[in-house]
């Protein structure tokens, strides 16, 4: 558990990352990563010699990172130099025979060769070591040896906490989602140990982590969960030991969770994230998903590959339409992200899998023929399950857009689909993003189970609340519009306050859309 003291001690050190000079959230992340990193290879090492002491196994020795002559390259012995010799050995330096001096790998360099050793090797070849201020090195050294690494949810929530401070979005809209829409979108599809599971679109990999969390916290016994109260604040914090999960199930979830992203940062940092939640070598994929080299190094993957599916795919503009994945072009003539990962998505899914993706509210009941053409593949061809309308202000600070969750599983057939259109989600919708007390993601997990139970549908037959069903045959009347507003029905007093709201959202999203139609067309031209 993170306590108040140590996040205080974590936002001091964020803060002193800034003052020298490293001002990009996401390098600032990484700098902490390898921080982390580092003292967990020292770890991992000292737990390595213990075991060749006890059991004199000599074939441990070959899984030793360290060498006799790299044993002041261990985090217990460095973190006692002062910080301008820290820092030269962190940074290394090269042979000078005039002065008798052999090169130094340092620090920095033999992470490098640590990491190719490892599956995430190749996501490490191109980091560098930003810190350049002695003082601030010396600073994350010892901040970073106070923190409490023996536990996987312990780390983890002190890398969530890091993540927590990426507040500026990315390139190509991507962002980062809350972890209460993961854990919502995840309990949907409620992902089982076996079960063979991706992000396509993984960036810090929180889709991934909070899976592993769902799987360890449904496989816990009463007796497996661990409490702490945190003595500042009163708070009281639950770790799941997932006791009840045998050893071919531990394996099975390392090994059947990937992720794939083409921003070698996210990959460095998602590696990092599964690393600390107890994943020790990661299947994270450098990889556009919905580009040719996907079918060409993944061809195993590309389709008909995986149980269950999460992500919030960056949904920003248009691609070149010679680059794409020929599977994805036969489907639907777009070069629409949004569209083209919920075909990608289809593809990759084996029959009877499940997805739930965030996308842009414009998917719901935008008017291009690839808008059309793909809506009628979730509900003619696939069970299309669930619409769960989200607020735009539950993504800021990233972005204001309004989006929605899809449910869906692969093959099978649409009958009825659950809506609910979520007003709260527990914080402000402003770019404050403060605590308050209207929270829908509750209810919405609990009206799911009941919808999913099919016990009574008539519970799910008022269209003037949140959460209601609408049949198949009223969906292909409307045009396979997917927009909640389609079917809710409203009160006069309601429709006096909330219609215009709701037509100007409508309008923001219709200008959007004509926006990237144009900047499309624009492109197909050239």
């Amino acid at each position: 558990m993170i306590t108040g003291a140590m996040k205080t001690k974590i936002d001091s050190l964020w803060t002193s990352f800034w003052a020298g000079g490293i001002a990009n959230p996401l390098s600032v992340i990484e700098q902490l990563s390898y921080m982390i990193f580092l003292r967990l290879l020292d770890m991992r090492e000292s737990l390595t010699e213990k075991k060749i002491q006890r059991l004199g196994d000599a074939e441990l020795r070959g899984k030793l990172l360290f060498r006799p002559d790299e044993q002041h390259l261990r985090w217990h012995r460095f973190k006692e130099l002062g910080g301008q010799d820290m820092l030269d050995l962190f940074r290394g330096w090269p042979a000078d025979p005039e002065k008798g001096r052999v090169a130094e790998q340092g620090v920095f360099g033999h992470m490098h060769l640590v990491c190719l050793k490892m599956s995430i090797g190749e996501f490490f070849k191109d980091a560098q070591f930003l810190i350049s201020k002695p003082d601030l090195l010396v600073r994350a050294v010892n901040m970073i040896s106070e923190l409490d690494l023996t536990s996987d949810d312990w780390k983890g929530d002190i890398y969530e906490h890091v993540l927590a401070k990426l507040t500026t979005a990315g390139i190509n809209g991507q962002f980062r989602t809350p972890r209460h829409i993961i854990d919502l979108m995840v309990e949907m599809v409620a992902p089982q140990p076996g079960d063979k599971i991706a992000d396509p679109a993984c960036g810090t990999a929180g889709f991934l982590v909070r899976t592993i969390a769902y799987i360890m916290r449904q496989h816990t016994s009463d007796k497996g969960r661990i409490e702490q109260v945190d003595p500042e604040t009163g708070r009281t914090d639950v770790s799941y030991t997932g006791d009840l999960l045998t050893a071919d199930q531990r394996r099975q979830i390392a090994e059947h969770i990937h992720g794939f992203d083409f921003d070698a940062t996210m990959l460095r940092v998602s590696a990092m994230n599964l690393l600390l939640h107890g994943i020790d070598e990661p299947n994270i994929h450098y990889q556009d998903t919905l580009a040719t080299s996907f079918d060409d190094r993944h061809p195993a993957l590309v389709k008909d590959a995986f149980d269950v599916i999460l992500a919030n795919p960056p949904f920003k503009g248009s691609l070149d339409e010679h680059g794409l994945l020929p599977s994805l072009k036969r489907e639907v003539k777009t070069t629409k992200t949004e569209l083209l990962f919920l075909v990608l998505m289809l593809q990759m899914l084996r029959l009877g899998g499940r997805c739930a993706v965030v996308v842009p509210n414009g998917v719901q009941f935008g008017g291009s023929t690839a808008h059309l053409e793909v809506r009628k593949l979730l509900v003619n061809k696939n069970q299309l399950e669930a619409v769960v309308n989200i607020p735009s202000g539950v993504f800021k600070p990233y972005a204001g857009v309004a989006t929605a969750i899809l449910v869906f599983t692969k093959g099978g057939k649409t009958e009825d689909v659950f809506f609910y259109d979520v007003e709260a989600d527990g914080l402000s919708l402003d770019d404050k993003r403060q605590e308050v007390k209207e929270n829908d993601i509750p209810e919405v997990a609990q009206r799911w189970a009941q919808w999913r139970d099919r016990k009574n549908n008539k519970a799910f037959a008022d269209r003037k609340s949140k959460c209601f069903a609408v049949p198949l045959a009223e969906i292909i009347k409307e045009g396979y519009d997917l927009s909640i507003n389609r079917y809710r029905e409203t009160s006069h007093v309601a429709a006096k306050y909330d219609k215009p709201k709701v037509i100007l959202g409508r309008l923001r999203t219709l200008q959007e859309e004509i926006a990237a139609d144009i900047e499309e067309l624009v492109g197909m031209l050239k």
